[in-house]
C-alpha cells in the first residue's frame, strides 16, 4: 500500500511537471501598457500562432506556459504596435526614388538638391526628374518659386516637384508643353498660377493632374521595391499598421500580391481614390478583409490645404484678401458619391481641411447619416473647423481623424493665414475629441516624418523639436497621454473597423508590439524624442530589432 501511495504521488509530481501549455512566444519582465478598456498593465505576454493567448505577471505565464522562444524584455516598456491611422505608405515607397526636398531652406536649396539628384539617378534626355516635400513657407521668402532657373538648369528633361503636402507643385517649362499646359488653362478645383500673363510653373491642387498624368507609370519591380523600403522604415518606426489613404484598385492588386508572397507583412487599411474606376472594380468584386489588408472605404477630396492656399474658407485668407480657396469638386459630386457610398455600405472618408469644406462635408454627412450611427465615416484632418460645426461631428458619429504634427508644424504661419479668432478653431484635437469620445491619430507621412513617437509628442506637449513655444501651442487641444495613445492604437484601430482584431493587447488580438526604452505615460518631452525603438513584434515574428 505505501509503495502503491508512492508511486501515485510521484505520478501527480510528473503531471503537473508535464501540465505546461507550449507557446511560441513569451515576453516577459517589462511594463506591458495594453490599452485595455481599463487603461491597465501587465508584466508579460504569451503568443501562439500569431495570436496573443495570455497576458499577466511574469511569475503566473512562466508557470502556465513553455515557450519556444523567450524574450525579456528587461523591464523596458511594451505598447500595442503602432497603427498610423492617415498616411500614403504606397506613395510614400515611390517615393524614394525621387528627390528629397523636405527640409530645404530657399528654392536655391532646393534646385541645389535637384542638380546632385540628376547627377546621382543620370536620367536620359526626355526622362522625367520628380521630386517632393519643398515647403515655402520654411524659406526666408515665403512666396511661391517661379520656373526659370529649373528651365535653365534642366531644359531637356521635364521637371515635377510636388509641395510638402502635395496640393501645390513647381514644374518646368518643357512639362508644361508635354502637358499642353497654357496661360489659358482653366479648370475646377486648381490653379495654374500666372505671372504678367505667363505660366510661373506653379500648380495648384487639380491642375498638377494636367502633368502628373503624363508620367509614366512606375515598373511592377519598382513598386515591389518600394513596398518593401516603406515597410521596413515603418517596423522601424514601430508601426504595424497603416491606414494608406487615396489608392487605384490597381495599386490594391500590387499589395495583395506582395501579401501573397509572403514579402508584405504590414497591415494595411486602404481607402480606394474617389474614381470611377475605382467604384467599379470593388463593388463588383466586394469589401476584402484579411489581417494584412482591409478594403471598404473611400478617400475623397473636399479642398486644398492651407499652406498653398488652397483649402476652402468661409471668410477671405487673412493674408491673400479676395481669395477663400476652393473646393476641388462641385457639391453635388460630393452629394452623389455620398450616396452611392451609403448604398453600398462602404465607409466614406474626405479630406477637408478649410472651415467651408469641412460644413460642405458634415452638412452632406448628415443628409446620409441623419443621428448617431456606427457607419464611421470619417473627415480626415478636420484642420480649420467653425466654432458652431463642431456639434455636427457628434450629432452624425463622424469621426474626425487628424495629424497632430501638422499643428506644430503649421503653427507658425497658421494664424497669418486664417486670423486670431478662426485660427482657435483649428488642430482643435481636444474639441473634436469630445463630439465622440474618441479620436484615431496619424501622421500623414510623407507629408509629415513616418516617426509616430512625434505624434504622441505633439498631440501631448504641442511644442516643436527645439520646445517652442515653451508654454505650447494653443494647449486647450493638447491630448492626455492616455488619449494619446489610444489614438495611435485601438482608436486607430477602430477608425478601420478592425477594434476586435488589434490596437490592445488582450487575449485573442494579433500579437503586434513595439518595444521601447521609455515610459510614454511618464517621460519629459525632451525623453520623447529620444525614445529609440528597441524591437517591434507583427503576428508574432520580430520584424525589427535594434
Amino acid at each position: 500500500m505505501l509503495r502503491f501511495c508512492s508511486f501515485l504521488v510521484l505520478v501527480v509530481i510528473f503531471s503537473q511537471c508535464n501540465s505546461k501549455t507550449t507557446v511560441d512566444t513569451l515576453l516577459f519582465n517589462g511594463t506591458v501598457y495594453t490599452v485595455d478598456s481599463l487603461f491597465s498593465k501587465a508584466e508579460a505576454v504569451a503568443v501562439k500562432d500569431g495570436k496573443i493567448v495570455a497576458v499577466g505577471n511574469t511569475a503566473d505565464l512562466q508557470k502556465m506556459y513553455t515557450a519556444k522562444e523567450s524574450i525579456d524584455l528587461q523591464g523596458k516598456f511594451l505598447y500595442p504596435g503602432f497603427n498610423d491611422a492617415h498616411a500614403h505608405f504606397y506613395r510614400y515607397g515611390l517615393g524614394l526614388r525621387t528627390a528629397d526636398l523636405t527640409g530645404t531652406t530657399s528654392w536655391e536649396d532646393v534646385l541645389k538638391r535637384l542638380a546632385d539628384f540628376k547627377k546621382q539617378m543620370a536620367p536620359a534626355p526626355g526622362d522625367w526628374i520628380i521630386g517632393r516635400g519643398w515647403d515655402q513657407n520654411d524659406w526666408e521668402q515665403k512666396e511661391f518659386p517661379v520656373n526659370q532657373k529649373l528651365n535653365e538648369l534642366f531644359p531637356d528633361n521635364p521637371v515635377l516637384l510636388t509641395r510638402v503636402d502635395g496640393h501645390a507643385a513647381v514644374v518646368n517649362e518643357l512639362a508644361l508643353n508635354k502637358s499642353s499646359v497654357t496661360d489659358a488653362t482653366t479648370l475646377v478645383g486648381g490653379d495654374v498660377i500666372l505671372q504678367n500673363g505667363k505660366p510661373t510653373g506653379v500648380l495648384i491642387d487639380n491642375a498638377i493632374d494636367l502633368v502628373s498624368k503624363n508620367i509614366p507609370p512606375a515598373t511592377d519591380q519598382q513598386i515591389k521595391e518600394g513596398l518593401m523600403a516603406a515597410q521596413k522604415n515603418c517596423f522601424a518606426a514601430g508601426l504595424t499598421s497603416i491606414t494608406d489613404c487615396g489608392l487605384d484598385y490597381e495599386d490594391v492588386l500590387q499589395i495583395e500580391k506582395a501579401n501573397m508572397s509572403g514579402d508584405l507583412k504590414m497591415r494595411l487599411n486602404v481607402m480606394l481614390s474617389d474614381a470611377a474606376k475605382n467604384y467599379n472594380a470593388i463593388f463588383q468584386r466586394g469589401k476584402i478583409k484579411t489581417d494584412r489588408l482591409n478594403v471598404q472605404s473611400f478617400k475623397v477630396y473636399a479642398d486644398g490645404a492651407l499652406g498653398s492656399r488652397g483649402a476652402c474658407l468661409l471668410e477671405p485668407y487673412e493674408d491673400k484678401p479676395g481669395s477663400v480657396g476652393f473646393l476641388l469638386s462641385n457639391p453635388e459630386h460630393f452629394d452623389s458619391v455620398a450616396s452611392v457610398i451609403y448604398q453600398k455600405g462602404f465607409q466614406m472618408c474626405t479630406h477637408a481641411i478649410g472651415d467651408s469644406g469641412n460644413r460642405t462635408i458634415l452638412n452632406i454627412y448628415g443628409k446620409y447619416l441623419k443621428e448617431r450611427n456606427d457607419l464611421r465615416w470619417r473627415i480626415e484632418h478636420a484642420q480649420v473647423v467653425n466654432a458652431n460645426d463642431f456639434r455636427l461631428f457628434g450629432m452624425y458619429s463622424v469621426v474626425p481623424s487628424v495629424q497632430p504634427t501638422h499643428a506644430t508644424s503649421d503653427m507658425y504661419w497658421a494664424e497669418k493665414r486664417v486670423g486670431p479668432i478662426r485660427v482657435k478653431g483649428a488642430y482643435a484635437f481636444n474639441d473634436l475629441l469630445q463630439q465622440n469620445g474618441w479620436i484615431p491619430l496619424g501622421t500623414d507621412f510623407p507629408v509629415e516624418d513616418i516617426d509616430p513617437l512625434k505624434t504622441f509628442y505633439a498631440a501631448v506637449f504641442r511644442k516643436d523639436a527645439k520646445g517652442w513655444p515653451a508654454a505650447g501651442y494653443q494647449t486647450e487641444n493638447a491630448l492626455s497621454r492616455e488619449a494619446t495613445l489610444r489614438g495611435m492604437t485601438i482608436w486607430a484601430a477602430k477608425a478601420a473597423f478592425e477594434e476586435k482584431e488589434k490596437g490592445s493587447i488582450e487575449k485573442g488580438k494579433l500579437a503586434d508590439f513595439v518595444l521601447l526604452d521609455h515610459d510614454l505615460m511618464t517621460a519629459t518631452f525632451e525623453q520623447i524624442l529620444s525614445t529609440k525603438v528597441i524591437k517591434t513584434i507583427c503576428g508574432g515574428e520580430v520584424v525589427f530589432s535594434k
